[in-house]
């Protein structure tokens, strides 16, 4: 369990480095409630940005981009619209997934 964390945390940091890369501003990381998470929170100019971020050491079973369930996606969709309520955010929001394994990055967004 302790690999697979620290292999996520990585991840995550290597997501938010990238994305800084591409434009994007840092605002938050791991927020958690009891019943969700968002990994990271960006903006892009004036738009906010949910991150998921997903991390495979190897691409069989489709890979990270594949390995978000109609569950998990619930769930950050349930912590975003409680963040924005908390923040008072009025602007427009998306969710991205970050997939990282050893053979790179992929960033989708608008992904759910």
């Amino acid at each position: 369990m302790q690999n697979t964390q620290n292999q996520g945390q990585i991840a995550e940091h290597t997501a938010r480095q990238y994305l800084e890369q591409h434009g994007l501003t840092f605002v938050e990381q791991n927020v958690r409630y009891r019943f969700g998470e968002i990994d990271i929170v960006m903006k892009d100019r004036s738009d906010w940005v949910f991150v998921e971020v997903k991390y495979r050491s190897a691409s069989q079973y489709g890979g990270a981009v594949n390995a978000l369930s109609h569950a998990q996606t619930q769930r950050i969709r349930k912590a975003a619209s409680h963040y924005i309520q908390l923040k008072r955010i009025d602007a427009i929001c998306r969710f991205d997934v970050i997939a990282v394994n050893p053979q790179g990055i992929q960033w989708i967004r608008d992904a759910f």
